[in-house]
């Protein structure tokens, strides 16, 4: 049976085929009557409007493309779960790109080109801050969820101050009496690695009674978390670390552990995200939390209002964090 088409549905209809493909598209102005007709038309005849046709004409195609480059990390599963949802919910159909140990950045916007999205989520920490840029150089609508903070950004950003959290984990860890305290970030080259360490120095530099050091993880992964926290454990640990990251720090959790040192008593650890992981039982991490359900919602609506309006001008929007108290820390200082 041939595949019906829009002529098909118009003569079944009784209207004109520009009467059908307003009828399905979305935002055109049509009559109930009207879209009743065509629609009773379509499901008779079993017709599926084609976008990708259609773009032709609109010159929009509704894919979005979503980028990232840390699908190793579990935490991306509710990020994808979340974006891909939010999309399909708009209208939008989105175009998943795994840059997961990429080099060749550049191909990945031309390839995006050459698919015509109508905008980019760029769902990173890590990717270098130019490479959104090329987007925004390319005139297609960009964001940057979970970005780097800029009071005057060039793209838009929404995420967190990681400098903020960088800080908030120091005065936590300085709450609860620990002399020697560590931050073990993940790669070196990451702006959210940068910036918690950052601010976590900061802090500790208005406590010079306590000791502080830093290292980095090869990557935001349970391997590159345990295999650094090995290396640690092999000479003077600190008495606390500031795990730059909750795939990471359940990776350190597993060594120390496994070396036959108790956490906390022993050494405590605080992460960053609150993955759903964090709080398994057997997990139980104190983290800092980002909201990402709020920061994805977010992100969707900036690139709702980038395709609503071309000449929308770059934002920074900033969510805050917030402890969850479990029980990889000891409790805090009483001492007055």
């Amino acid at each position: 049976m041939a595949t019906a088409t829009l002529r098909d549905v118009a003569i079944r209809a009784g209207v004109s085929r520009s009467a059908v493909s307003r009828t399905f598209t979305q935002g055109a102005s049509v009559s109930a009557k009207m879209r009743a007709r065509v629609e009773q038309a379509a499901d008779e005849l079993g017709y599926s409007p084609n976008f990708l046709a259609r773009s032709l004409t609109t010159r929009r195609t509704g894919m979005i493309g979503l980028v990232s480059d840390n699908f190793h990390n579990p935490v991306f599963l509710d990020v994808f779960d979340l974006f891909t949802r939010g999309m399909q919910d708009r209208g939008l159909r989105p175009l998943l790109v795994n840059l997961s140990g990429a080099s060749d950045l550049d191909g990945a916007v031309q390839m995006l080109r050459q698919y015509s999205v109508d905008g980019v989520v760029v769902a990173s920490s890590a990717l270098p801050p130019s490479f959104s840029m090329a987007f925004r150089k390319a005139g297609i609508p960009i964001v940057n969820s979970f970005g780097r903070h800029a009071p005057m950004p060039l793209v838009d950003i929404v995420g967190i101050d990681n400098v903020a959290c960088g800080r908030l984990a120091a005065q936590e860890l300085v709450a609860r009496g620990y002399k020697t305290v560590a931050f073990l970030g993940g790669p070196k080259g990451a702006t959210s690695t940068q910036d918690r360490l950052k601010g976590f120095v900061d802090e500790m530099a208005l406590h010079p009674q306590v000791a502080v050091s830093h290292s980095f993880a090869s990557a935001y992964s349970f391997e590159a978390g345990r295999a650094a926290m090995q290396g640690l454990l092999a000479h003077a640990p600190a008495e606390a670390y500031f795990g730059g990251d909750d795939v990471l720090s359940i990776g350190a959790l597993s060594a120390i552990r496994d070396s036959g040192r108790r956490v906390p008593e022993d050494i405590g650890i605080i992460g960053v995200n609150d993955m759903s992981m964090a709080g398994w039982a057997n997990i139980n991490l104190t983290t800092i939390r980002q909201p990402v359900p709020e920061i994805i919602e977010a992100s969707l609506c900036v690139i709702e209002a980038m395709l609503a309006e071309p000449e929308h001008q770059p934002q920074s929007r900033l969510f805050d964090c917030v402890l969850v108290e479990r029980g990889t820390l000891r409790p805090r200082s009483t001492k007055v």
